[in-house]
């Protein structure tokens, strides 16, 4: 088994011994990524570094990752300024999640022992996030966790565990608040069906100009 069969299964691995280019060639593409202003002329380089960035999908510079073919954008999906990402292991944000500003992902895990650590030696596990889930800013996800389906978490959030599908959940350790219910969801459709009103009477009003 090599080192990254070994990453690849959550085995204990040495991190330099690996044996690819991937580190430096992000390096080099994140350079160029957060020189550009515009999340169009980034794309370019975004679309060489990481593993799927869909048409539809956007990143804001600057944005920071170890690897990059490890993480994985749906479509619709959305990720603010200042993301930073330890892809060790997969990180896969599902169609139409949303991610605040300055939130970071860490699939490394590093050993609890301090004579296993004094190594250097490291393992990792994936992180998914949901479809249609929305982080706030400045949020960590920590190795391993899932964040079902249609979830909010709160700004400033430490996710150690998985939350389930349709929850607000908040905190450090972030744990889950209340179920996004029926009535929650009626109050924000109706707000958007207010909105289509106006902007369906302000277009109108503009034509008639």
């Amino acid at each position: 088994m090599t080192e990254r069969e070994r990453r690849q299964n959550g085995l204990l691995y040495d991190c330099f011994r690996v044996g690819d280019d991937s580190y430096m060639k992000a390096r080099s593409l994140l350079l160029k990524i957060n020189a550009c202003p515009t999340v169009d002329q980034a794309r370019p380089y975004f679309e060489q570094i990481l593993g799927r960035y869909p048409k539809s999908a956007a990143i804001v510079p600057p944005f920071y990752c170890d690897l990059g073919p490890h993480i994985q954008l749906g479509e619709k999906s959305f990720l603010n300024m200042d993301c930073l990402i330890l892809d060790e292991a997969s990180v896969i944000f599902e169609d139409g999640c949303q991610v605040g500003p300055r939130c970071c992902f860490y699939t490394a895990i590093h050993p609890m022992d301090p004579v296993v650590r004094a190594t250097g030696l490291e393992t990792c596990k994936p992180i998914v996030i949901g479809k249609n889930a929305w982080l706030g800013g400045s949020c960590v996800v920590n190795a391993g966790v899932t964040i079902g389906e249609g979830s909010v978490i709160g700004s400033g959030s430490v996710i150690t565990h998985d939350i389930p599908s349709m929850v607000f959940a908040a905190g450090n350790p972030c744990r889950v608040i209340r179920k996004i219910d029926q009535a929650e969801q009626q109050y924000w459709q109706e707000q958007l069906e207010e909105y289509q009103e106006f902007l369906a009477k302000d277009l109108q009003s503009q034509s008639g100009k």
